[in-house]
Parts: C-alpha cells; structure tokens; sequence
C-alpha cells in the first residue's frame, strides 16, 4: 500500500508539472495562479502545497525536469578529452543547440524562461537562479579557454573572460533569435557555423584593424536626440528625488 501511495504522489506531481509547464508556455508566468494548475492537473489546491512551497518551487522544479539547454550537462562519456577542450567545447554547445531544436520539452521551458516570465515579485528569485547558471556556465567556458591556452591551443593574449561572455551572447543570442521566429534560420546548421567559426577566429592572432575612438567619437555617444532627452529627464527625477529628500 505504502508503494502504491508513493507512485500516486509521483503521479500527482508530473501530473502538476504537466499543467504548469502548458499554462506557463500558454499563458505566461504572471498569468497562471496555483489555483489554474491544480485545475488543469485535475487535483485540488492542496494538493499543490504538498509538493511545492509555492510558485517559485514549481516553476524550479518544472525547469530542472526539463532541463534547460545553458544548463544542459553534456555527458562525459562523449567528451572529446582534456587534451580537447575546444573541441570539447563545440560539442557541448552544439548540444545545447539540438536538445533546444529537437526536444519539445526542452524548447518549451526555453521558451518559457526567455520570453513567459517576468523576473518581479515572487519570481525575483528565479532572475538570481537564471543569473547564477549564467555564470556557472561562463566559468566552464573561461576555463576551458584557459586549457587550451596552456596546451598551446590558443594564443596566449587572448582574454578568455572576454571570450567566454562572447561565446554565452553568440550562442544565447542564436537560441532567443530562433525561438522568436523559428523560420528565419535553421538553428543547427546556422548555430553550427557561426559556432565554430567564433572558436576558430580565437585560434589567430588577428590584429584590432579599429584606430581608438577619438574624442570627438566619445563624446557623440549618446548624444543623439532621443538619448539626450531621455537622459534630461533621467537627470531631472533625480534632482527631483534628491529634493524630496530634504
């Protein structure tokens, strides 16, 4: 019996992850109370509280069963090796590519992180998980530019900080393009090809063919119309906020 109500209660909770992940992807994060999943999932409200806390968890919850491409842990068992680690890289990220392309349950909580929530209020926390897996990510490929800089695989002036966060907006980029508007591009053959293209223009030393902005150049940044007007009015609230201080 105890076996049984254990399977009911793993039931029950796919079965809410279920309806979270088709209201969230449906409707949108802000637009989906506990009360609309426990009614899509077939169960009472209670219910919901015994797995979860609250939103936040289910939400967690639903995108670590899906496991989200940027934090998608490629198997080691396929790595190309130590000795590899660029290569190692492309195939981690050529991954992250297919299982957004070709794993309906991977696209959809893809799709909901970039595009159905509003990281305010409640979801606050989720921007600070998103964040963080960011980072981790970025950390994995500093480092494995590093490697490859003490093999000899890379020249030893490039700035593997600098190369990383443009690896993470290449391919981030790539990914919130296509699910914007999946017909504009074929994702692996495109994200293939500027991928390896990046990593590649890494492995020469090609000299900055850009002379230093002058300063007349600084100087016009921004300068626009439209920004300097937004910049006035940015500066006048803060007058204004420093008024009422006093």
């Amino acid at each position: 019996m105890a076996r049984r109500t254990k399977q009911e209660a793993q039931e029950t909770r796919a079965r809410l992850l279920d309806a979270a992940e088709q209201l969230f992807h449906e409707r949108g994060v802000s637009r989906t109370s506990l009360q609309d999943i426990a009614q899509a999932a077939g169960v009472t409200r209670g219910a919901v509280y015994w797995h979860f806390e609250d939103k936040v968890q289910l939400f967690n919850a639903m995108m670590e069963r899906a496991t989200m491409p940027l934090e998608e842990d490629f198997e080691a068992s396929v790595s190309p090796g130590p000795d590899r680690p660029l290569d190692d890289l492309r195939l981690r990220l050529m991954n992250v590519m297919h299982c957004a392309a070709f794993n309906a349950r991977t696209r959809r909580a893809f799709e909901i992180a970039n595009t159905r929530v509003e990281f305010v209020g409640e979801m606050a926390t989720v921007r600070e998980r998103k964040v963080a897996a960011h980072r981790e990510w970025t950390g994995h490929n500093r480092e494995a530019f590093e490697r490859a800089k003490a093999l000899g695989q890379l020249p030893a002036e490039v700035d593997s900080q600098q190369a990383a966060i443009g690896l993470m907006a290449l391919v981030g980029g790539l990914l919130h393009h296509w699910m914007l508007d999946p017909e504009a591009f074929d994702l692996i053959e495109v994200g293939q090809a500027r991928l390896e293209h990046y990593l590649s223009s890494l492995t020469v030393a090609v000299p900055n063919r850009f002379a230093p902005l002058t300063a007349a150049e600084r100087g016009a940044l921004g300068r626009q119309p439209v920004c300097s007007a937004n910049r006035a009015e940015d500066d006048r609230g803060d007058d204004g906020d420093d008024g009422d201080d006093h």
